[in-house]
């Protein structure tokens, strides 16, 4: 039975979207989406894996600025570790049940951090169109301050601006993410609110700001090194095609799959996404 919930944390609340009971299944597995996306990205994926396995309890989540969930308040613009402390917030209001992270791309960064820092919490992580935390070589930190800190001018510069119609807003994110409409349209349905002349993006709009840091190689290797859990990595055969470098350093315990699609291979092949997610499941 599919439902939508809020959770309370700190800086406000955590919606989801939820398949099965946290009462009564023995694991809960939790989906968090990528950046601008909200947890309508994971409904066809949780929808099949809800038939394959009815006992599990399935959780998405709208991350702090997303979808439905709070927005943060005038100064914070959305710091990538910030989002480790969401999340931590929310699994302790969330259940009790032994845990499974899924994230894709921001949220398989996510996701994976959060697995290294917490193990005690987490019996499996599967990253789709990620593998760690974004990271870049050390001289260009200064570079990505400045850089950062331009963006935030431009941001809080930029006019709201509404768009006609929900297809108007369909056919953009469709054209920019190179999918079918139908695809991405729940992501966009959920992400939008309507004004009196159109609809607008729901999603705070500070998200578009760049970082003002990102990790060193070394740390980022770091974090990848700590994961500790059984873990699971799907790639687009169309994705980023970066992350497919990173085969060559994996783990022998780190489960690499490829499968069709590009970096939203999730909504182009929930199925195939349903079943890998459940092998590793029925590992742990």
């Amino acid at each position: 039975m599919r439902h939508e919930h809020r959770y309370d944390i700190a800086s406000g609340h955590i919606a989801t979207i939820e398949y099965g009971s946290k009462q009564t299944a023995d694991l809960t597995i939790v989906f968090l989406h990528g950046w601008l996306d909200n947890a309508a990205s994971f409904e066809t994926v949780m929808n099949e894996l809800h038939s394959i396995a009815p006992n599990l309890h399935l959780c998405a989540i709208d991350l702090p600025g997303h979808g439905f969930s709070s927005h943060k308040n005038g100064s914070n613009f959305y710091p990538f570790h910030d989002y480790i402390d969401d999340v931590y917030q929310f699994l302790a209001n969330l259940s009790p049940n032994r845990l499974v992270l899924v994230g894709h791309s921001l949220g398989a960064l996510i996701a994976s951090c959060y697995s290294a820092a917490f193990p005690e919490q987490i019996s499996g992580l599967v990253q789709i169109e990620g593998y760690g935390p974004l990271a870049e070589p050390s001289q260009d930190t200064v570079t990505r301050l400045r850089e950062g800190v331009l963006s935030r001018q431009r941001v809080r510069r930029k006019p709201m601006r509404a768009m006609q119609s929900q297809q108007e807003a369909i056919e953009r994110r469709a054209k920019v993410n190179q999918l079918d409409a139908a695809l991405i349209a729940p992501i966009v349905k959920r992400g939008l609110i309507e004004v009196e002349h159109g609809w607008q993006w729901r999603h705070d709009v500070k998200l578009q700001s760049q970082s003002l840091y990102r990790m060193s190689l070394e740390h980022a290797a770091e974090f990848r090194q700590q994961v500790t859990v059984s873990q699971l990595v799907i790639l687009g055969e169309q994705g980023f095609s970066y992350l497919q470098s990173f085969q060559n350093d994996a783990s022998d315990s780190t489960q690499i799959e490829m499968i069709e699609g590009g970096h939203h291979c999730h909504l182009q092949a929930p199925f195939r996404v349903a079943n890998l997610i459940f092998g590793l499941v029925n590992k742990i």
